[in-house]
C-alpha cells in the first residue's frame, strides 16, 4: 500500500472553484466512507479548510487511486470532474509526506507561517478516527505532521513571517494603520462561533473594540464564547450573544464585521449590507469610516457584489489571496524547509523499516516452529531423554537458530530504512519461502490494534 493525496488549494485553483468545491462538515464523513469503500483504498482522511480540500489515502494502485479520489472529490463537492481536474494536484509517497509536513508548518498557507492549520490537521485526523477510516499509516502521518508543525514554530521564527488569516485580514481592512489603533473604540459583530470565529472574537477583543456581538445559529455556543470575552466592569469589551436571526438587526450598529460560518448559502446579501449602510447613515451615529467586512468563509458568507457598494470595505478569501502574494517572507522559512526535508526522510525510513517487521516476525515464527518440530522428532527417536537433557538440547538448538538469524534480520531492518528498502523484505520472503498469508497474519492484528 502507498500514500496518495489528491486535492486543490488557493495555489492551484481560483477562489470561485474553491468556493463551489468546499465541503460542508457533515459531508466529510460520507466522503471518507465512500473513499475506503473504493477498491484501491484502505485508509482515508480529508483536510478541508477555507483554502484547501485534500483527500489523503493509502492505496494499492497509483493510477486507479488518482482516478477514484478525483472522482470522489468531484462527486462530493458538486463540481463536474471535467471542470475540476485541471485544478487538482497529486502527490505520491514521499512527495505526499513532504506536502502535508509543509502544510503543517504553514509553508503552503495563504499567509506563510500561520498556525491555525495545526488545529485543522488535528480536526481532520479526529474525523478520520471517528469514522474509522484512519489506519496505521494515516494515524502515523497526521500525528507526525502535528509534531513537525509544532517543531517548526518552536525552533524557528516562522511565527514572525506569518500570522493568522484573521490578523492578516484585519490588517488589510486597516490599510496603513496598526490594527489596534484602527479597531480601538469600534463596535464589532462576529458571525459564527467555530474555531475561526472564536479566534476573530479574541483578536478583536484584544485589539480594543468597545462592544462585541457574537451571532450564531446555536445560541448557546455564542453565549459561551461571549462569556469568555466579556470584560464586564474590567478590561475588555462588552460582549453579548444573539441568535443568527438577529444578524440584520445588529448589522447597522457594527463598525467591523467578521463572518466565518459553515453555511452553504450567503449569510449577507448585497441588499442586506446596502440597507445596513443606509441605516448607519440615517441614524447619524456612524462616522465617515466605511463599514468593514471580513469574510473568511468558504464558500463565502458575504455576497461578492458588496465590493461594488459605496460606504463598505470588504476583504474576503479572494482579496486575501491577492494580498498574500506580496506578503514578506522571513529568513526562517529556509530553516523550516530544512526541518521538513529532514522529517520527511526520517518518516520514510521509519515507515519502510516498519513494513519489513511482519516479514522478520514471520521468519522467526517459522524458525521457532522448525525447532519445535525437530525436538518432537528427537523425542520419538530418543525417548529416554530426561527433562533436563531435553531442555538443554532445546536451548542449544534455539541459540544456534537465533545466532544464524540475528545478523540477517538486523541488517535487513537497517537496509529497509533506505530508499528502495522494500525489496529486501521481498528477498527475505523469497529466500526463506515464507508464506505471504503468514506475513499478512502478522500484519493484520497490528493494524487492528492501531
Amino acid at each position: 500500500m502507498s500514500l496518495l493525496v489528491v486535492g486543490l488549494s488557493h495555489r492551484s485553483a481560483p477562489v470561485s472553484v474553491l468556493e463551489r468545491a468546499a465541503l460542508a462538515p457533515e459531508a466529510r464523513g460520507k466522503l471518507l466512507q465512500d473513499a475506503v469503500g473504493a477498491e484501491p483504498t484502505a485508509e482515508a482522511a480529508v483536510l478541508s479548510t477555507c483554502n484547501r480540500i485534500e483527500l489523503y489515502a493509502d492505496v494499492d494502485k497509483f493510477h486507479a487511486g488518482v482516478a477514484e479520489l478525483s472522482s470522489l472529490l468531484a462527486a462530493h463537492s458538486g463540481v463536474d470532474l471535467e471542470e475540476l481536474t485541471p485544478y487538482l494536484y497529486v502527490h505520491y509517497e514521499d512527495r505526499a509526506v513532504h506536502h502535508l509536513f509543509s502544510v503543517a508548518c504553514g509553508l503552503d498557507s495563504m499567509v506563510v507561517g500561520e498556525g491555525q492549520i495545526l488545529g485543522q490537521i488535528k480536526d481532520a485526523l479526529a474525523v478520520a478516527q471517528e469514522q474509522h477510516t484512519a489506519g496505521r499509516l494515516l494515524n502515523d502521518l497526521f500525528q507526525q505532521a502535528l509534531r513537525v508543525g509544532k517543531r517548526a514554530h518552536s525552533e524557528t521564527g516562522i511565527d514572525k513571517a506569518g500570522q493568522s488569516l484573521v490578523t492578516f485580514g484585519l490588517e488589510q481592512l486597516a490599510a496603513d494603520r496598526p490594527v489596534a489603533a484602527w479597531t480601538r473604540g469600534k463596535r464589532a459583530l462576529v458571525i459564527g462561533a467555530g474555531s475561526m470565529s472564536s479566534l476573530a472574537a479574541t483578536v478583536l477583543a484584544r485589539a480594543g473594540v468597545t462592544e462585541l456581538v457574537i451571532a450564531n445559529r446555536t445560541l448557546e455556543r455564542a453565549r459561551r464564547l461571549a462569556a469568555g470575552l466579556d470584560g464586564g466592569a474590567g478590561d475588555g469589551p462588552a460582549a453579548r450573544a444573539v441568535p443568527a436571526a438577529e444578524i440584520l438587526d445588529e448589522l447597522p450598529h457594527a463598525d467591523v464585521v467578521v463572518s466565518c460560518t459553515g453555511a452553504t448559502g450567503l449569510v449577507l446579501t448585497a441588499g442586506d449590507v446596502e440597507a445596513a449602510v443606509a441605516a448607519r447613515a440615517g441614524s447619524g451615529a456612524a462616522d465617515d469610516a466605511p463599514l468593514a467586512l471580513l469574510d473568511l468563509a468558504m464558500p463565502r458568507d458575504v455576497d461578492a457584489a458588496v465590493h461594488r457598494l459605496e460606504g463598505v470595505r470588504l476583504v474576503d478569501i479572494e482579496s486575501l489571496a491577492e494580498a498574500s502574494a506580496d506578503a514578506p517572507m522571513a529568513a526562517d522559512v529556509d530553516k523550516v524547509r530544512g526541518i521538513v526535508t529532514d522529517e520527511v526522510a526520517a518518516f520514510g525510513a521509519a515507515q519502510r523499516a516498519a513494513r519489513i517487521t511482519p516479514t522478520v516476525v514471520a521468519l522467526r515464527t517459522m524458525a521457532a516452529d522448525v525447532v519445535a518440530a525437530e525436538m518432537a522428532r528427537l523425542d520419538g527417536r530418543l525417548p529416554g531423554l530426561d527433562d533436563r537433557q531435553r531442555a538443554e538440547i532445546t536451548q542449544t538448538v534455539r541459540r544456534v537458530v537465533d545466532k544464524l538469524l540475528h545478523a540477517p534480520t538486523v541488517r535487513v531492518k537497517q537496509l529497509a530504512g533506505e530508499p528502495g528498502g522494500a525489496g529486501y523484505a521481498d528477498a527475505l520472503r523469497e529466500l526463506f519461502d515464507l508464506d505471504p498469508q503468514t506475513v499478512a497474519a502478522v500484519s493484520n492484528p497490528e493494524q487492528e490494534r492501531q
